[in-house]
């Protein structure tokens, strides 16, 4: 950072400074000839100026620049407090598809992770080469071998909800992003998959980012150019 150099350089030449004092005279420095007292006010001075710089930056922009290419910046903090405040999530049979993807997909996840992967589902939702339903989007290729879209449709286990505060929690995230939160990842974004795997299909697609252990993606289709 330029803090940091420049306080290399003063520190520099405030050492010369004093071999220098050194060198010609063996006294006693008074507070007016010490090149570190100096040194001192000037790095105060600097550290005022970066924390008075850092202090006037949008709320939120520092954590903003953590965030995938391409994502929003202005979307709810999904965290603890923001959790606390939302009303128990109920819905119909379209949020209840949700909110048992994010459970069985993304229960262990961040919430910030949970809601990424809500907004795969209505992505893929909005697209044409997909169902128009979220239950649809779901369920599409259940029953076919290798041909579900999301494994725990098709694993052959029973879908029991056994951690009822998780199924809360999904169900708030769930809640949310169906009506409306502002988005964290682009709307183009319909593929993801955790860091555990590495599925053929991820070379052939735009990596957008990562949000906790899953990585997501934008396909490329026939006429569609890679993004820059």
């Amino acid at each position: 950072m330029r803090l940091s150099r420049t306080i290399a350089a003063i520190v520099g030449l405030s050492l010369s400074a004093g071999a220098a004092t050194t060198a010609t005279a063996d006294v006693t420095a008074s507070s007016s000839t010490n090149p570190f007292v100096s040194l001192n006010q000037q790095i105060g001075s600097l550290l005022g100026e970066e924390r008075n710089a850092l202090g006037a930056l949008p709320r939120g922009h520092l954590g903003n620049l953590t965030r995938p290419r391409g994502a929003t910046t202005d979307g709810p903090q999904y965290n603890r407090q923001w959790l606390a405040s939302q009303p128990t999530a109920r819905g119909g049979r379209e949020w209840q598809c949700l909110s048992e993807a994010l459970y069985f997909e993304a229960r262990g996840e961040t919430l910030e992770g949970q809601a990424a992967v809500a907004e795969v589902i209505l992505n893929r939702k909005a697209s044409s080469r997909y169902p128009n339903s979220i239950c649809g989007v779901v369920n599409q290729g259940t029953g076919r071998k290798h041909a579900c879209q999301f494994s725990y449709t098709c694993d052959g286990l029973p879908e029991t909800i056994s951690e009822p505060g998780a199924y809360r929690t999904v169900g708030k995230i769930a809640r949310a992003v169906m009506d409306g939160a502002p988005r964290l990842l682009p709307t183009d974004v319909t593929h993801y998959h955790t860091t555990a795997v590495s599925p053929s299909w991820a070379s052939q697609y735009e990596r957008t980012g990562q949000i906790g252990v899953h990585v997501f993606y934008r396909a490329y289709y026939p006429g569609r150019q890679a993004s820059n």
